[in-house]
């Protein structure tokens, strides 16, 4: 088994050296521009509609039938999104890019959130139902639908199925053996074994179980967490100014190049501020839409409107309070820290011994969220591909796979494979959403005027004829 994994290892780490650099010089420019497209033809409305996106977080409680309602929908996605990119991947963006990678993960949220809101409205208007009554969509679905490219969508899901099923889950694990073998001394190999079994149990049991352990976790992790940092900000309050001022100057500071075909435009603290800013929220990148879209909304913007507060929720606050924890501490500066043992150092730092033990348990929560619910962004897309009960079957042994392979391996070589493949899923989507931008607008559109009107927003299809012919399923909507 040694033998296999090491030879599989040789495998990732030359498709990292081959693809990595170059794609990722894409990707940031592609990036930051798609979402500044839609923070502009939106009319900035992850500014002007935020306050309406947590009303329909809140109402979005309830749903008809065996569907998820959108506050399901919602902590699935946000299970995928809140994990080790808000603990590990922040401390990591630090320690390589400084304190300035901070600011660049904000700027990387607040543009993104656009494109959040424009790819899940579309997968909410392009879902299907599937033969147990579910709805399952994303862009797979919308690119098949909305762009009539087959090859395109199954590009993307196995892009996906790779980030999401494979590279991340692998990633989760690794982080929760360095936690708890910090904290506790667990062995990685028992560590790997208990995860692969709590995973089989949950990923057996479907993407409706996925839900209702994420609306139950998630929130109560989150909230534990903040908790936590607010005591730690109240403990240090007279280090903010400092604090601050470090993120908003230090991320113009360009004296430490990137690299790659575009060095001479970003910086060390830009690059990996953007890297582990879509890692954590993955606005644009084309996860969330698959949990957006197995909701039971009224309105395709509606869900929209709730993910994009997903991505807020993520960096703006999560993300934000860990950068606080590291920043406050003495020790963020070392070259031998990064990733979880960085973040762990700093709670000790400030918490004592007590730190490093609740890091660990609500690192446990955070990762393991996580590996359920990028399972399930997975699943829609195999299923996409072919709705087997074997070819399922297969798919799911070979995330329980990836999960001890992560548990077992070296956390450089994950992290970086994750990396790889999350910037290649994430272009053939942010092209997708743009060609679909129309669409957009049009539900954008459809969505306010019935607010200003003093009415529920309710899509109705028959409003809309057009859209039947850009691929949307009618009996859907009706």
């Amino acid at each position: 088994m040694d033998s296999i994994i090491a030879g599989f290892e040789g495998v990732l780490t030359w498709i990292v050296e081959t693809f990595d650099g170059p794609l990722w010089d894409v990707t940031v420019i592609t990036l930051l521009g798609v979402g500044l497209f839609f923070t502009i033809t939106t009319g900035l409305v992850q500014l002007r509609l935020l306050p309406q996106s947590l009303r329909e977080m809140w109402g979005g409680r309830t749903a008809e039938g065996d569907s998820l309602t959108p506050f399901q929908a919602f902590t699935t996605g946000l299970a995928s999104r809140v994990g080790v990119g808000n603990i590990g991947g922040v401390a990591t963006a630090i320690a390589l890019g400084g304190p300035g990678a901070v600011f660049w993960m904000w700027i990387t949220a607040l543009i993104g959130m656009s494109s959040a809101f424009a790819e899940s409205s579309l997968a909410q208007l392009y879902k299907v139902r599937d033969p147990n009554g579910m709805f399952r969509g994303g862009p797979a679905y919308y690119i098949t639908a909305g762009l009539k490219s087959r090859w395109l969508a199954i590009a993307f899901a196995i892009t996906l199925i790779f980030t999401f099923g494979f590279a991340f889950n692998a990633v989760q694990a690794n982080s929760i053996v360095e936690a708890s073998r910090n904290a506790w001394g667990w062995d990685a190999n028992l560590v790997g074994i208990a995860l692969v079994v709590l995973t089989g149990l949950i990923i057996f049991g479907g993407v409706k179980r996925i839900g209702q352990v994420s609306a139950k976790v998630v929130p109560t992790m989150a909230l534990f967490y903040l908790i936590m940092a607010v005591i730690i900000l109240g403990m240090n309050i007279e280090k903010v100014p400092e604090v601050l001022s470090d993120i908003v100057s230090k991320a113009f500071d360009f004296s430490a190049m990137a690299g790659g075909m575009f060095g001479a435009l970003f910086s060390k603290a830009m690059l990996m501020g953007i890297k582990r800013g879509l890692f954590s929220n993955e606005a644009g990148m084309g996860s969330a839409p698959n949990s957006a879209a197995t909701s039971d909304a009224k309105h395709p913007a509606s869900q929209g409107l709730i993910q994009m507060l997903g991505v807020f929720v993520d960096t703006i606050v999560v993300c934000t309070c860990t950068a606080i924890i590291i920043l406050m501490s003495d020790n963020y500066g070392s070259e031998s820290l990064r990733g979880i043992s960085l973040t762990q150092t700093a709670l000790s730092f400030h918490l004592g011994e007590f730190g490093l033990h609740f890091l660990a348990f609500i690192l446990l929560l955070f990762c393991f969220t996580s590996i359920i619910g990028n399972y399930a962004y997975a699943e829609s897309n195999i299923r996409y591909i072919r709705n087997r009960a074997g070819f399922v079957l297969g798919f799911r042994l070979v995330v329980l796979f990836f999960v001890y392979f992560g548990a077992v391996r070296d956390g450089g070589i994950v992290w970086a494979f994750a990396d790889t493949v999350m910037a290649s899923m994430a272009m053939i989507n942010l092209v997708s959403i743009v060609i679909l931008a129309p669409i957009v607008w049009l539900l954008l559109k459809d969505y306010q005027r019935q607010i200003r009107a003093g009415q529920e927003p309710v899509f109705k299809i028959d409003d809309h004829p057009e859209l039947i012919k850009r691929g949307v399923d009618p009996e859907i909507w009706k």
